[in-house]
């Protein structure tokens, strides 16, 4: 094989906290170059030759895996086989496989940018034997392929075992030829040294592993001990793959026991490699990195001096692109929460370096640009969706621009009270007195917590009025959140864990659950499992809640976004009820757990009759096709990214998510409900097909977010209508369906909507209680028909400007914000307050009549009320009377009180609507009262 020219080599500088050493000092080693596309290709070609299946990416989102929040290693989408829970048609495959690591086990969040090796997003060149090959074979073709095919030299290779692996130590050095001065015996798990034994989490598949090392030269050596180590200490040695021999399971108890075959996961970081055979000191100079650097550089018209002055800034942009453009086209959005918040973490920190190098113009969608130009070969999809991730990484961008310049109110508004001196910007914090004013950890830690507002910012911001920030107590007050979080996630995760044993040890005893729910709602079934509190018995007697597992049921266990069935147990034959099922679950691939309440007695290997609630598995029915339906309409109507990103089908609605960042109009949703009726009006057959995974996507069935197929699928077809992948109960025919009503339409996130709709009888009187309400309507506007109605309030509306014009013209009567500030009242010592009830034309102008007095004020309380029959107060607090307990949010309830009505908010701002139009001078005058004892 050929390889390309080798460019010119670049220089790798130190940059902020980096360890590097400029690559002319390395010796210059005859590896033939190659790009990083070509590493990649040439790894799969290599395995694909010696029987091994090449496998296509996973989603960064794991399917059917909650355990994780993103796939972090190439081996999750093969954890249920290396378990033996699924079986494959093939015992060899290979891939590469996206990767993203910012939490758990595997945190590299806040190491990217600061060294040379750490990323979020990276990709792992992977092969596997699942039961084949074992520790001789995965050796002997590691070895060919880094020495022959990559052309690495031999004598810069050195490898760790661990410590009892005699095996795999006789490998490398009696048939690779290895000195034993290049091997290195590391770990000891019994002593809680992980070194050279892998495992993915605190609980499943796990062996121990050979760590191959490549050496970059002995002018690197920190020290004489510098060898291969698992821990990368001497910058001589870089890890560049590690074999994983797979041969136990590790149990959420501590214990370790034999997995059903042994079995290899290999792992190569396609970065990492690319820096040795690219021959760069850095895995950001290879050409994976650099064509954003150019980019940017572009942008901010840096040199190269520039450039390594500001490397880290430049490395953390690079890195957070990468992973921000995949997130995104693998369907996470940013959101407040889960995987939404990691991905608004990552593009507001690369937003925040982007204004430390200068930048205060929006960039990321041009460096996500260069991403998919990088990446668009190995990765088609993302060309495919180019404007959907630019479109959603802008929105973030400018996002974070708005949240910038809210926390900056806040935090002036604070600072100002503080303040002893003019401010100069562009004061630095080091210039500050000792006995500067300083701003509290807990105000800084708010700003960070409540707007996402960077505390470097803040520390600087601060700097210019002269006053420090307390950052030993911003730091005390993230640690303290961060181990509460901690805390309530390990217990919810050991729960979690133990369970999960147990439901491993009944599936790995009794067998599969046998569905029979497709064919009909009873069957006679065998119970094989009791389970209450987390333990199993034999038998139970009396009431109270348990699990049952059968070894066959026609229940549905929640899956693919249908909700679990409902019904009873009863005696064999029909007899009485013995356990009502209230849920049914499938925790585990395989075993479905139906949870509810005992009745009487039941034993384990007894046979009882197994009904489902039909009425109500009907009803979900009806919304499951219903589903399918509208997902075609939908994509038919507004087009073919309107993809499902999640759904919930229930027996009383369906609710079905999609990635849009507009509302749908009226057109749109009266043009799909139309369709969806039309083809439930030509009843047309409903049929279902098992078939392989690869035949069903050549023949056009869309598969679902976050859901994990097998090699054979099952697949619903509404003929001549939509074809998807699903194991869900379903309709005949599209006629059983029903009526058909969308009955909302929203928002839930930045990028995502959701639909809302009913079928059947719901439908149905849904569509009487909107005739009802017409009626009433009717009368109440004094219309003489339902069809009078548009007339008659037209006329009211015209009515009621006309009363406004003339009060207006009467002159306003709300008095000038300026002039409520100057009023405002020191209710206790430091308090001001300002308290007003007005006639306001609208929200808005009561919302900006509340922010002009904000900006007289300064420090203190404003309450002021949207004077109506159902009366609304807003309420705003100042930062710097948070810290004495203030909270609107608390003042907000308390005035609720009198109010006769509901609200709350955060502590600095809140909001809430009263039913009592006359609780409004109760409500302030109570508001008054707290503060005066709140300043004492």
């Amino acid at each position: 094989m050929e390889s390309a020219a080798k460019p010119g080599l670049k220089t790798a500088g130190a940059g902020a906290g980096l360890r590097l050493v400029p690559l002319a000092t390395m010796p210059d080693l005859p590896i033939p170059y190659l790009t990083a596309a070509e590493v990649r290709r040439r790894y799969v070609e290599f395995f694909a030759q010696r029987g091994h299946t090449e496998v296509p990416s996973a989603s960064l989102v794991p399917a059917g895996d909650q355990t994780l929040l993103f796939t972090n290693s190439g081996m999750v989408q093969f954890k249920d086989v290396l378990t033996g829970r699924e079986k494959r048609s093939y015992v060899r495959a290979t891939d590469y496989q996206r990767c993203l690591r910012v939490a758990g086990k595997h945190n590299d969040f806040e190491e990217v940018g600061r060294t040379t090796r750490h990323h979020t997003f990276f990709e792992m060149l992977g092969n596997w034997s699942f039961g084949d090959y074992f520790k001789r074979e995965a050796i002997h073709w590691a070895w060919e392929l880094l020495t022959k095919v990559y052309g690495i030299p031999a004598d810069r290779i050195g490898v760790t075992v661990y410590k009892d692996d005699d095996e795999a130590c006789d490998v490398w050095h009696d048939e690779i030829g290895i000195p034993l001065d290049r091997i290195a015996r590391w770990g000891n798990v019994e002593a809680g040294d992980d070194a050279n034994f892998w495992r993915m989490a605190e609980t499943g598949p796990c062996g121990p592993c050979s760590e191959i090392h490549f050496d970059r030269g002995a002018e690197l050596s920190e020290g004489p001990h510098c060898i291969p180590d698992h821990s990368e200490n001497c910058p001589r040695w870089l890890e560049v793959w590690n074999l994983v021999f797979m041969e136990f399971e590790q149990r959420a108890d501590g214990t370790r026991v034999p997995l059903p075959m042994k079995s290899v996961d290999t792992g190569m970081g396609l970065e990492r490699l690319t820096s040795v055979v690219q021959q760069v000191s850095t895995n950001y100079d290879t050409d994976l990195f650099t064509p954003i650097h150019a980019a940017m550089r572009e942008l901010l018209g840096h040199d190269p001096e520039a450039f390594e002055a500001e490397r880290f800034s430049y490395q953390v942009i690079a890195d957070h692109s990468r992973a921000a453009t995949f997130l995104v086209a693998d369907g996470v959005a940013p959101s407040n929460e889960g995987r939404g918040y990691v991905l608004r973490r990552i593009i507001r920190r690369a937003v925040r370096h982007g204004r430390l190098l200068g930048r205060r113009e929006a960039f990321m969608d041009v460096t996500a640009g260069v991403v998919i130009e990088t990446m668009a070969e190995a990765y088609p999809y993302l060309a495919d969706q180019r404007e959907k991730i630019l479109k959603a990484i802008r929105q973030e961008e400018a996002q974070f621009a708005r949240t910038l310049e809210t926390g900056t109110i806040h935090l002036e508004a604070a600072l100002a009270h503080l303040a002893k001196s003019e401010r100069v910007v562009g004061r630095l914090p080091d210039s500050l007195p000792a006995d500067a004013p300083e701003l509290a950890g807990e105000v800084a830690f708010r700003l960070h917590d409540t707007y996402g507002f960077p505390v470097d910012l803040t520390v600087d911001m601060a700097a210019e009025y002269g006053v420090r920030v307390d950052r030993e107590g911003f730091v005390a007050a993230m640690a303290e959140q961060k181990e509460r979080s901690r805390k309530g996630t390990k217990a919810e995760l050991a729960r979690h864990a133990e369970l999960g044993d147990l439901y491993q040890a009944i599936l790995r005893r009794a067998g599969e659950t046998r569905f029979l729910g497709y064919d009909g709602t009873e069957a006679e079934v065998r119970v094989v499992a009791i389970v209450r509190d987390g333990m199993e018995y034999q038998e139970l007697t009396g009431h109270g809640e348990a699990e049952i597992v059968l070894d066959a049921t026609p229940f549905y266990g929640e899956g693919g976004g249908q909700v679990g069935d409902r019904g009873e147990l009863l005696e064999a034959g029909g007899g009485s009820a013995l356990f009502t099922v209230e849920d049914a679950q499938k925790p585990i691939a395989g075993l479905t757990v139906h949870r509810g309440k005992l009745h009487g007695r039941l034993r384990v290997g007894e046979t009882v009759t197994a009904r489902v609630d039909a009425e109500r598995r009907a009803r979900t029915m009806r919304n499951h096709t219903a589903t399918h339906l509208l997902h075609r309409a939908l994509r038919n109507v507004v087009g073919p990214d309107a993809h499902q990103a999640g759904s919930l089908v229930a027996p009383e609605y369906l609710r079905f998510d999609y990635p849009m960042d507009r509302a749908l109009t009226v057109a749109e949703k009266r043009a799909i409900e139309d369709e969806v009726r039309r083809i439930v009006r030509e009843n047309r057959p409903v049929t279902t097909k098992v078939q392989p995974m690869a035949d069903a996507i050549a023949a056009g069935a869309d598969a679902f977010f976050d859901e994990k197929y097998g090699e054979k699928v099952r697949t619903v077809q509404v003929e001549g209508y939509s074809l998807e992948l699903c194991g869900g109960t379903h309709c005949s025919a599209s006629g059983q369906v029903g009526g058909f009503v969308i009955t909302g339409e929203r928002s839930i996130g930045a990028g995502t909507r959701r639909i809302e709709a009913m079928t059947g009888d719901g439908a149905d009187a849904l569509l009487r209680e909107r005739a009802d309400l017409l009626d009433r309507i009717a009368d109440a506007v004094g219309a003489t028909s339902v069809d009078a109605v548009p007339d008659r309030v037209t006329a009211l509306q015209e009515e009621l400007r006309e009363v406004r014009r003339r009060l207006k013209a009467g002159g306003s009567s709300l008095p000038k914000p300026a002039d409520l500030a100057a009023r405002a009242e020191e209710v206790a010592p430091g308090v001001k307050l300002v308290a007003h009830s007005g006639a306001f034309d609208s929200p808005e102008q009561w919302k900006g009549f509340v922010k002009e007095i904000h900006a007289a004020l300064g420090s203190g309380v404003i309450a002021v009320v949207f004077d109506a029959d159902a009366p609304q107060i807003f309420i705003t607090v100042s930062s710097d009377l948070l810290e004495r307990g203030i909270s609107a949010g608390e003042l907000v309830k308390l005035a609720m009180k009198s109010m006769e009505g509901r609200g709350g908010g955060r502590p600095e701002m809140a909001q809430g609507m009263g039913t009592r139009r006359e609780g409004v001078g109760p409500a302030l005058a109570a508001i008054a009262d707290t503060l005066r004892t709140a300043g004492k």
